[in-house]
């Protein structure tokens, strides 16, 4: 609980003291903007996960529909890749789907700048292997809910999410926090060109378990017309998970994304 307490005041004082913060979605977390009505967002996302067993690549096949303008449903379809050093053993197989909502039901804009809320729903299926492989592939039922809270101007953009993972079939429910800031390296333009930075947060505590994990995340998005290329590394500032799986080096991470 001290490590808790600790690293929220962290958060807090990274939140009080960074400036220049760019707008665009986040890399590892997600915002509450969304785009018209009648939208598609096709979109990848691999993660190469190293940890104290071995390497682990979840590499995803993510669709995303816009209903209406404040409502939202997708589908993540995962292909795992897993590999321990022990024994140098290695196979692929199918992660833990996940069935996506999204409801935006706050919104106040002005001048060139929004701030928005937005309710969150993620429910991953059984379909992977049991691996305990947080996020990849559990081979239980998950459900996830949280908040999203975002400001964005044409200068700078925040986002918030705070949400708890319930795992009814094993003791691995987790409440997690996300901050994502930005920091833009190119002027507004349009069409739309630019190359932001992003300082990405996740704090992650497993409840039943009593453990856990500060993770920080460097990246670089270049987004051009409807077309985003992204990627960071993840790696571990705080980890009291006895789990050797949970026990991450470094995560490796990038991806694609279109809209149309």
């Amino acid at each position: 609980m001290q490590n808790i307490k600790w690293c929220t005041g962290l958060l807090l004082l990274l939140f009080c003291n960074i400036t220049g913060i760019a707008q665009g979605p986040p890399i590892t977390g997600d915002k509450p903007v969304m785009l018209g009505a009648n939208s598609w967002v096709v979109k990848t996302l691999t993660e190469i996960r190293s940890t104290e067993e071995g390497t682990f690549t979840k590499a995803p096949l993510m669709v995303h529909y816009l209903p209406t303008a404040n409502t939202l449903i997708g589908v993540h379809i995962p292909f795992v890749n897993t590999r321990f050093d022990q024994n140098n053993f290695s196979e692929q197989s199918l992660g833990d789907i996940e069935i996506l909502g999204k409801y935006q039901f706050y919104r106040k804009d002005g001048k060139g700048k929004t701030f928005r809320l937005v309710a969150k729903t993620l429910q991953m299926l059984p379909t992977g292997r049991e691996l305990n492989l947080e996020r990849i592939s559990m081979g239980n039922y998950q459900s996830y809910v949280s908040l999203i809270a975002g400001y964005e101007s044409l200068k700078y953009g925040i986002s918030n999410e705070l949400g708890y993972g319930l795992q009814p079939f094993n003791d691995m429910d987790e409440l997690r926090y996300q901050l994502s800031f930005g920091l833009p390296l190119m002027k507004p333009s349009y069409p739309v060109k630019k190359v932001n930075l992003y300082f990405e947060y996740q704090s992650s505590w497993f409840v039943n378990l009593d453990e856990y994990m500060l993770l920080y995340a460097q990246g670089v998005q270049y987004a051009k017309g409807q077309f985003t290329v992204e990627a960071a590394i993840q790696f571990p500032l705080i980890q009291t998970a006895s789990d050797q799986r949970l026990q991450r080096q470094f995560s490796v991470i990038f991806g694609t994304r279109y809209i149309f």
